[in-house]
Formats: C-alpha cells, structure tokens, sequence
C-alpha cells in the first residue's frame, strides 16, 4: 500500500468539500482545524442530507456503528445520537488530528455517549472481531488501493447480519464540482463488482442523494 494512502484515507467530510487539485492529492490542507470545520459547514448538509441518510440506514439504540473514515466527525456524531450511550461507535481514521478533532466535536455535544477513535492503517481498520452491525464508509472507498482485498478483511468485523453502506460521489456531471479531479472516482458497478468479488451482495440501494451513490451490502452465505 502505497505511503500516500496514509493521508489519502480521510473521510466523508474530508472528501465531501470542495478543494484544490494539490489538496486533493496529499490531502492535508495547510491549517487541518479551519478546513474540517469548513466541511461541517450547514451548506453541505443540502447535499449529504445526512438526516435521510441516518433514517436509510435503520439505526437502533444499542448497535455498534463503524464510521470508516471518520474524518471531521459529520457522520460519526449523528452516529454517536442514533444508537445512544447504549450502542457503540467506532471513529476510524488514519489521520491523528482528524481523530482528535471528531473526539472533541462529540465532547462538545454534552451527551452521554460510548464511542471508541481508532487510528487505523490505510490496509487495515482495526476494528474488533465481530463488533459491528455497520460499517459505513462515505466518499472513502475511492482511496483504496485494493478495495476487494480490503473488504475481505473487513468482514471479519461484522457481526452476524452485518452490513457495509458505501456512499460516493458519481464520477461524472452528477456530483458536480468538486474541486478535484474526477478521474479518482470510481462508478457504482465497479464499487458492486468489487463487493461481489469480496464476498458481499448489493441488498438495497437509496437514489435520493442527488451527487452521490449509496449502497448497503451484507455478506454473501
């Protein structure tokens, strides 16, 4: 796994802002506080519609949610309310200050919660053996360098039943512009061949993000 992965990895916000070309490559704005508070900014809510997506996703109190790429935290505190202090979320990234930066922001909440920031490797999560009814994955999975290798490994985080969603910026005029180029992104069939070759179906898929894609897979008998 090439080196640059490790900054390559970021998140759902660190990929659903605009940013320059140089931004998009090395993936580490010059000052990483202003530029992730930009991407929890309430103008990228009307795109992400993260209340549709946290209802999509049928979260209950009591489950354990892995934000894959957690990133400034967008999704992982609407985790953090979704499944209450009687669930559990894992924050994952491969960026320290990101990590410390989505801790703070749930701190800040004053909500009792329970959630876990693994600092993880670009080829491994490491999150716990069969400890998660959902791995969420938003405008992440086109910096892996080998997603069907990834996933396979991955699976072993679910519990039974578990699911992986996988949300991604159309690679062509529907996501708009992005600030980067789009020839990183990568289309929904490739995302379901891959999963397919990993050893997943494609269970359900939501079409109500008009720039991105959003898949749910479960893994295959």
């Amino acid at each position: 796994m090439k080196k640059l992965l490790l900054v390559l990895m970021a998140s759902c916000a660190l990929s659903a802002a605009p940013a320059t070309a140089e931004e998009h490559q090395h993936r580490r704005p010059a000052d990483i506080k202003q530029y992730l508070e930009h991407l929890d900014s309430a103008e990228r809510d009307q795109y992400q519609k993260p209340a549709q997506v946290i209802e999509a996703l049928r979260l209950k109190p009591g489950m354990a949610i892995a934000d894959l790429g957690s990133g400034s935290g967008y999704f992982t505190r609407r985790f953090v309310e979704a499944v209450t202090d009687s669930g559990m979320v894992y924050a994952v990234d491969v960026e320290p200050e990101m990590l410390a930066y989505a801790k703070e922001s749930i701190i800040h909440m004053h909500v009792p919660y329970s959630a876990e920031f693994i600092l993880a490797r670009p080829d491994n999560p490491k999150l716990p053996f069969e400890a998660v009814d959902l791995i969420f994955v938003c405008n992440t999975a086109h910096h892996l360098e080998n997603r069907a290798a990834y996933f396979r490994t991955v699976k072993s985080a679910l519990k039974p039943g578990g699911r992986i969603a996988i949300i991604d910026f159309y690679p062509d005029e529907r996501s708009g512009d992005l600030g980067f180029p789009k020839h990183h992104l990568v289309r929904r069939e490739t995302i379901v061949q891959e999963m397919t070759e990993a050893g997943y179906r494609l269970e359900r898929e939501h079409t109500f993000l008009p720039r991105q894609y959003f898949l749910e897979f479960g893994a295959s008998p």
